[in-house]
Order: structure tokens, then C-alpha cells, then sequence
């Protein structure tokens, strides 16, 4: 009897492998771009309509080693927190859909003559990721769940991006695009409801 309800529980748990493959094609893309001209690729608002793979492309360019290796380091993180969270296909779907519409919204801010990085894409998988400990998990996991959307929040609060398209931070060699970070978390938490992340599964092979 143990066993059987061993293996329904097995059976039930998300499977994270879609969340891993869409953090690969980010870190994958982003390393490939290196050999890319970043004027084809980088998001600008003028060509959002006529050249809309950007909205894509976008978070493969990189300004500088380090924006690059510290986005690859995110990545990692991210990837590393989908699983922890239980992220599966629904959470995965989410995040996938994220990706363009994170770069869409920044039409909001049109000041914004050019963006390009994987921060604003890393900031909605971890609102998926937040989203899914605090709809499917109860207890601590479900704690984790609050504690990580409320410090996200913070973080925007912060960054402040009504204020300006760009602002300098100490220890960073380029600006960064605080729009993109709120962008990303809103499009992150939307899509997160719009998959159903964290509703029960229908089936075994749902996640």
C-alpha cells in the first residue's frame, strides 16, 4: 500500500525538464549571439512591429563580459529554482510565454531607445517560480513561495522605473533597464495565471 501511494506521488511530480530546456536555449542562444551582430538582434522599439523576432533576440545580446556572465550565472539560479519550486510544464509554458511579451511592454517606455540581456527573461521565471510555491505548495514551501515574490517586489520598488529607461548601478560597466526587470515580473506573474501554475494537474503527465 505504501509503495503504490509512493509511486501515484512519483507520478504526480512535475517534471522539470521543460523548465531546464528553456533555460539551456537562453544560455545556449546568448553564448551564440556572441558571434552575431547585436544590431540584428537587440530589441528597439521603432522595429518592434516590422522586425518582431526581437522580442526574442532581444535577450541573447550582451554588452559586456560581464552583463553576459552574470545573466549565464542568473540562468543557473533560475534553472536551479524551477526545480527546487516543482516548475513543470504549465510553469515552463509560462515562462515561454513571458519571454516575448517581457520585451513587448517595453513600448511602455519608449525613452527606451535599446535593451538587449537575459535579466528581464531571469526576472519572470523567477515570479513563475515564486508563483508556483505559493498557489501549489502548503507550509514553509508555501512560505519560500511569499518570501520570494515580496522580495521581487521590493527589488522594483527600488529600482524605481517610472524614473528613467536607464540607471547606473556601482559595480556594474553598463547601464541597466529597470523597465525590463518590471516587465519581465509582470508578464512572468500574468502568464503564471494564465497557465493555471500551481492549480492541481488533471493527470499524471501534466506539471
Amino acid at each position: 500500500m505504501a509503495r503504490g501511494f509512493q509511486l501515484k506521488a512519483a507520478l504526480r511530480t512535475p517534471p522539470s525538464l521543460a523548465w531546464w530546456g528553456l533555460s539551456a536555449l537562453a544560455a545556449g542562444g546568448a553564448l551564440a549571439a556572441l558571434a552575431i551582430d547585436p544590431a540584428g538582434l537587440r530589441w528597439q522599439p521603432e522595429l518592434a512591429w516590422t522586425q518582431p523576432w526581437r522580442c526574442m533576440t532581444a535577450a541573447w545580446v550582451h554588452w559586456s563580459g560581464l552583463h553576459l556572465a552574470a545573466n549565464l550565472a542568473g540562468t543557473a539560479l533560475v534553472a536551479a529554482l524551477g526545480t527546487v519550486a516543482g516548475c513543470g510544464r504549465r510553469a515552463a509554458l509560462a515562462w515561454a510565454l513571458a519571454w516575448p511579451i517581457s520585451h513587448m511592454a517595453l513600448l511602455l517606455q519608449p525613452a527606451l531607445g535599446s535593451y538587449g540581456g537575459l535579466s528581464g527573461l531571469l526576472h519572470a521565471g523567477v515570479a513563475v517560480a515564486g508563483w508556483q510555491l505559493l498557489r501549489g505548495e502548503r507550509g514553509q514551501r508555501q512560505v519560500v513561495g511569499v518570501a520570494l515574490l515580496t522580495g521581487l517586489a521590493l527589488k522594483l520598488l527600488l529600482e524605481a522605473p517610472w524614473q528613467g529607461p536607464l540607471r547606473t548601478v556601482a559595480g556594474w560597466d553598463i547601464a541597466i533597464a529597470p523597465m525590463a526587470h518590471a516587465s519581465g515580473s509582470a508578464a512572468g506573474w500574468l502568464c503564471a495565471l494564465a497557465c493555471g501554475v500551481g492549480k492541481p494537474a488533471r493527470n499524471a503527465t501534466d506539471g
